[in-house]
């Protein structure tokens, strides 16, 4: 069969199958386009495209390993396709096998020299490696190759934010906007971004935009604006009004769009820094979040009853949100804390949230284990509990922004390539100085991380 491809009991030409099998993957109809893979390699095992594009469908379905014996296979039998190693690029990168990511990323751009999707994936692996310097320079380059390219714009942002370089950064910063998975983040207006400039009572909108973390680190600066403009009103998430609400200077908070009422013009939260000017030498304080006195007494005797006297008590979280872009490159398994689990002077207490609380039915080691994950309703119990410790040990999640805004100490692990916020080289943060950070010193390697957080206990 050389140029047809049969799909079921008919026969297509093998274009319409490649466009067939592309459309699928892009649809998200991952088991159909796994399928019909599937069928065009038993029938044409050999044919460069085909392996390319079933490798991109074993990759979207988990199966890295096959994705990359598919995809390096098409690339032996047509080594000028440049497609085929820009999009190896991004299959290693989330294999970890960054130095494979970036020979087949120079290989993509020297073949296409004017494809402004490979020098942005040029960008990735070069975050991903710390050489940011050439992630700005490979973001440019593909800027200038296509001026409206959003991704590229955000990549530049975060690699100058991660260097520190926070008034360049902040300006990049706003192409976020622009990405697909901003869509619906700001409200359907004709409304003017906030410019700064002293707005009547009432008549700003600030929107909690992006992650839960996020809102927290910047709900410090909503008392700066409402100097400018006083009680804005606030649009945030349900999960985060019980929260936000302890920040003073807002007007009132809303939680729907046909709720905001008649406002002159709207910001979006993670936009303040860059009208406040933030540098890593002006950050507005933590302690920022206090939690309800009565609740702090009702998790304390909660804790009193169920923690072992005597013992150190050490919050943990292990697990991000799986929906996060970076997850993978975040989240742990409860036993990879082993180090702490062989400490007899410390009681583990587990603020984990979701499914991956069912993690705490396999523990075992010297130090008690009290599971509070399942009893925890909202930000505000978490907040509370944490007064009743001695430390939070998690990996970066939002637990620990809250930990931060209410000067809780704690232990953060982080990746070797980090979100932007934790800066570079440094134990640290001008954010949060009650966090201590512990990162990785390899890229995608945890060896040596807990050790060193059980260690500094």
């Amino acid at each position: 069969m050389s140029g047809a491809q049969e799909t079921g009991k008919q026969v297509i030409p093998l274009s319409e199958a490649l466009e067939k099998l592309a459309r699928l993957e892009q649809e998200n109809k991952l088991a159909e386009a796994d399928d019909l893979a599937n069928r065009m390699l038993a029938a044409m095992p050999e044919h460069p495209h085909i392996l390319h594009l079933a490798g991109i469908v074993a990759y979207r379905n988990g199966r890295t390993a096959q994705a990359i014996e598919r995809m390096e296979k098409a690339e032996a039998i047509a080594p000028d396709v440049a497609l085929y190693p820009r999009n190896m690029c991004e299959v290693y990168r989330g294999a970890g096998r960054l130095d494979d990511a970036l020979r087949a990323g120079k290989r993509a751009v020297e073949l296409a020299s004017n494809d402004s999707r490979a020098y942005f994936n040029l960008a990735l692996i070069h975050y991903e490696r710390l050489e940011l310097d050439e992630a700005v320079r490979m973001s440019d380059k593909a800027i200038e190759l296509d001026a409206d390219y959003p991704e590229a714009h955000f990549e530049r942002a975060e690699a100058l934010l991660l260097a520190g370089r926070m008034k360049e950064g902040w300006e990049s910063y706003e192409w976020r906007f622009k990405l697909k998975q901003a869509e619906g983040m700001l409200p359907k207006t004709d409304k003017p971004q906030w410019d700064g400039k002293p707005l009547p009572p009432g008549k700003l909108l600030i929107i909690g935009d992006q992650g839960f973390g996020d809102c927290i680190q910047f709900g410090r600066l909503i008392p700066w604006a409402a100097l400018l403009c006083p009680q804005p009103v606030l649009a945030c998430s349900g999960e985060l009004t019980p929260i936000l609400r302890q920040l003073p200077s807002i007007g009132k908070i809303v939680t729907r769009w046909e709720d905001t009422g008649d406002f002159e013009a709207y910001i979006p939260l993670s936009g303040l820094p860059r009208l406040a000017g933030i540098g890593t030498d002006n950050v507005p304080p933590s302690g920022y979040l206090n939690p309800a006195p009565a609740l702090v007494r009702e998790w304390a005797e909660k804790l009193d009853r169920l923690a072992p006297k005597g013992k150190k008590r050490i919050a943990l979280v292990w697990a991000g949100r799986p929906t996060h872009k970076n997850d993978k490159k975040r989240t742990l398994k409860l036993t990879q804390f082993a180090p702490l689990f062989a400490r007899e002077d410390i009681c583990i207490v587990t603020v984990q949230k979701g499914d991956q609380i069912a993690q705490v039915g396999g523990y075992y080691g010297p130090a008690p284990l009290v599971n509070l994950g399942p009893e925890i309703g909202d930000f505000l119990d978490t907040m509370a509990i944490l007064q009743s410790v001695d430390r939070l040990v998690t990996i970066d999640t939002s637990v620990a922004h809250v930990a931060g805004a209410s000067n809780v100490p704690a232990s953060l692990v982080l990746p070797y390539a980090p979100d932007w916020r934790w800066l570079l080289n440094r134990a640290d943060s001008p954010w949060y100085p009650s966090i201590k950070i512990f990162r990785q010193q390899r890229p995608y390697d945890w060896s040596g991380v807990i050790e060193r957080v059980a260690a500094a206990l």
